[in-house]
């Protein structure tokens, strides 16, 4: 038989349960509330930071594809834009204008694919000493410092400088020259994000390789640089790409040139003057019946970074299956 205590912590226990049961159901209730006003919030975000992209992307795409043609790639770079502007404005007959772009698009793809030459080798050999040799050291903080100081650089600063000890010192603007310039904001990018992917390798393989009797370099060059090539080759194409979108390094280093000699004069444009995209845009958007180049040089620079970005995206996975 119950007695009137086992009543008691039954009623007792079956209003606890009632009442945490009230609380589970609150907290649920301002739980879900909370994920609703988070998620609303988060696409508040993204409509607010793509909406200018798309704005943008479809002013460049509008305006850029009225002058983009077969000349465009093939054609040099039209030079009387601005006395056609000025007999138009007079009301004479301008002459009709070959719009083309082919030395700035050649120019940009050696100019940045000498930079890559450059920066990519000895940004990933730094980035290996940092992680597996200096690791903590005065040296490698050193290095870290200095790397993450280049990272906040701002471009010109960088163009300054090699027009100072490269362009003043041989008394011509190159394309070597322009490629250095490229090649100092590249660097500190591919030892950031090589570094940072070296970490992610798991310390059991270099344990597993050290007990096999192999030396630091070997399992550096056969076992941790392959683990992490999915992510060095990434990082390498997104500072390939923002190198590629660079103006005014190229403004103190590379000159002008209109005309494009062939394919066969591209090993003796290293050491001549050079143009790109980034520049073109730069110099059209101020010259008077320049606009339609600036805006055709825009939206072939955009799509340039987007097939390099594509591109680092479809290395990425290509490492990953093969590894997989």
């Amino acid at each position: 038989m119950r007695t009137d205590t086992d009543l008691e912590v039954s009623v007792l226990a079956q209003e606890e349960a009632e009442t945490f049961d009230a609380l589970a159901t609150s907290l649920d209730r301002r739980r879900r509330y909370a994920n609703r006003l988070a998620t609303v919030g988060m696409v508040a975000a993204f409509v607010i930071a793509a909406v200018p992209l798309a704005a943008v992307m479809f002013v460049v795409v509008q305006k850029g594809l009225s002058v983009i043609s077969l000349d465009w790639f093939t054609k040099d770079i039209p030079t009387d834009i601005a006395s056609n502007a000025l007999a138009e404005k007079f009301g004479a007959t301008p002459e009709p204008v070959v719009y083309g772009m082919a030395p700035a698009i050649v120019g940009t793809i050696v100019i940045t694919a000498l930079a890559a030459l450059i920066a990519i080798p000895i940004g990933i050999l730094g980035a290996v000493y940092l992680n597996e040799y200096g690791k903590r050291g005065r040296l490698a903080s050193g290095i870290r410092f200095l790397t993450d100081v280049m990272t906040g650089v701002p471009s010109v600063v960088m163009g300054i400088f090699i027009y100072t000890v490269w362009v003043l010192r041989f008394e011509q603007r190159t394309t070597v020259a322009g490629a250095l310039a490229l090649a100092c904001l590249m660097l500190p990018i591919v030892v950031r994000s090589t570094e940072e992917m070296l970490k992610l390798v798991p310390d059991n393989l270099r344990e597993a390789s050290a007990a096999l009797g192999t030396r630091t370099w070997r399992t550096t060059l056969s076992v941790v640089l392959p683990a992490a090539a999915p992510g060095i080759s990434s990082g390498c194409m997104l500072a390939v790409a923002r190198a590629a979108g660079e103006t005014a390094p190229l403004l103190f280093t590379i000159g002008s040139i209109s005309h494009f000699g062939g394919f066969g004069s591209i090993g003796t444009q290293l050491g001549q003057q050079n143009t790109a995209l980034s520049t073109q845009i730069f110099s059209n958007a101020t010259q008077p019946g320049g606009e339609p180049l600036a805006w055709g040089a825009a939206l072939t620079l955009i799509a340039m970074v987007l097939a390099m970005t594509l591109l680092a995206r479809v290395v990425t996975s290509r490492f990953t299956s093969v590894r997989s």
